[in-house]
């Protein structure tokens, strides 16, 4: 038996994904270290089902288990740089390059799911499809936003706002960027302030519908490029590559997701599956480790380019390529799940603690606990939304709005 066929031969399903909302078939490979495989070589090689596929295409079983650890991480830094301003005494302060993670990932899986048949979908087509995947989380997020700054018991800032209140919330609800709260860091968003990284996801897929699907080669790496060179720019100009979710801002998050979603296209284009030994927990440990490396903030406008220029792409890579142990197949899908739930619904908790804390002193031991408990808790809802409110909404949606469009096994061929 060939290395192509023994690979193809040994496949997991799973289920959708965030990013692409497909079904998939993920192939576990052989132990040879550091190599790459084709996709065209992984499908053309699988079993071919009975009937054609309906359905997106395939998503990568390990790369939803680390989104699911960026998704923890990202709530755990909200609570730390509350509890911890001073960056360089937060032990998780770089853990802000997990949202340049997932537009990499997004780049990466959009690629996949869509390079081989957004001519059957259309634009149209494929924008109502990400609107039913990614909007009601970003309505759920505003309302619950709404909600808890109405009636936050430790802060009274609500009677300052009481008049744009309406407005604030249609602005996040249309993901229409609106910075009005300067007591609280001036967000494109205030209700739920991680919704600026879904503003720009949608501008990348607006774009990638219009223009990227079509490029290839030298122009893809041209635009890569000229990508990289603005987030060294950037870096530069303000000391990190933290920036995008304010007001004051904005313009970082345009250079956070160029780069970081058109490497993600990039990578699949190339084929850059990169096979390891490494498994989920060593990716895992790898990926945490650019969220804790320490801020030093004399280096850090060079820590981060590096960190999202080359260590991030490259656990995408190995994330792709890696086999995936069929016994943790339920922890990828439930970290995958759970990613974007809990990235939507957790920070409107996160203004609450903040004010919290504002009237009451806690004790480090206090927050030792109190933080555990909170992400614990934050989990449970994250989890329930999804059960009880997204997925239902959105199986609705889709069976209202979309048609199944029939699609062949074969990928779309690669430059």
């Amino acid at each position: 038996m060939s290395e192509k066929q023994c690979v193809a031969r040994q496949y997991l399903a799973c289920r959708g994904c965030w990013v692409c909302d497909a079904r998939v078939y993920f192939t576990c490979s052989s132990s040879w270290p550091f190599s790459t495989l084709p996709v065209s070589d992984l499908l053309a090689t699988a079993p071919t089902p009975a009937a054609p596929l309906v359905s997106s295409p395939p998503h990568f079983g390990l790369l939803d288990g680390l989104r699911g650890v960026a998704a923890l991480a990202v709530v755990l830094f909200h609570f730390m740089e509350i509890v911890q301003p001073d960056q360089p005494r937060n032990f998780i302060a770089h853990a802000y390059l997990a949202v340049d993670f997932f537009f990499c990932l997004s780049g990466f899986v959009i690629a996949y799911a869509y390079d081989g048949r957004l001519a059957q979908l259309g634009v149209l087509g494929f924008l109502k499809r990400r609107l039913i995947r990614l909007h009601p989380l970003v309505i759920i997020g505003s309302l619950l936003g709404l909600l808890l700054f109405q009636f936050d018991p430790f802060s009274d800032l609500v009677a300052k706002y009481a008049a744009k209140l309406p407005l604030m919330t249609l602005a996040s609800c249309l993901l229409v960027p609106y910075p009005l709260v300067p007591e609280r860091y001036f967000n494109l968003f205030h209700l739920n302030p991680p919704t600026w990284s879904l503003f720009w996801e949608y501008v990348a897929n607006v774009v990638y519908a219009l223009v990227l699907v079509r490029l290839r080669g030298w122009q893809l790496g041209a635009l890569i490029l000229l990508a990289a060179g603005a987030l060294c720019y950037e870096a530069h100009l303000t000391g990190s590559l933290g920036g995008g979710w304010g007001g004051d801002n904005v313009s970082a998050g345009a250079i956070r997701v160029s780069y970081s979603f058109l490497i993600g296209l990039g990578l699949y284009r190339a084929n850059a599956l990169l096979r390891s030994p490494l498994g989920f927990s060593t990716l895992a440990v790898l990926l945490l480790g650019a969220f804790v490396f320490p801020f030093i903030k004399s280096l850090t406008w060079l820590i981060d380019p590096v960190l999202v220029l080359l260590y991030l792409p490259l656990l995408v890579a190995l994330g792709a390529g890696a086999a995936p142990a069929p016994r943790l197949a339920g922890l990828y899908r439930f970290l995958g799940d759970l990613s974007y739930p809990l990235y939507m619904v957790h920070y409107p908790f996160i203004w609450l603690f903040m004010s919290y804390l504002e009237k009451e002193k806690l004790t480090a031991g206090t927050l030792a606990v109190l933080i555990p408990v909170a992400m614990l808790m934050l989990v449970a809802l994250a989890y329930a939304v999804l059960r009880w409110l997204d997925a239902p909404v959105r199986r609705y949606l889709t069976r209202v709005f979309t048609q199944p469009v029939v699609k062949e096994a074969q990928p779309a061929g690669h430059s």
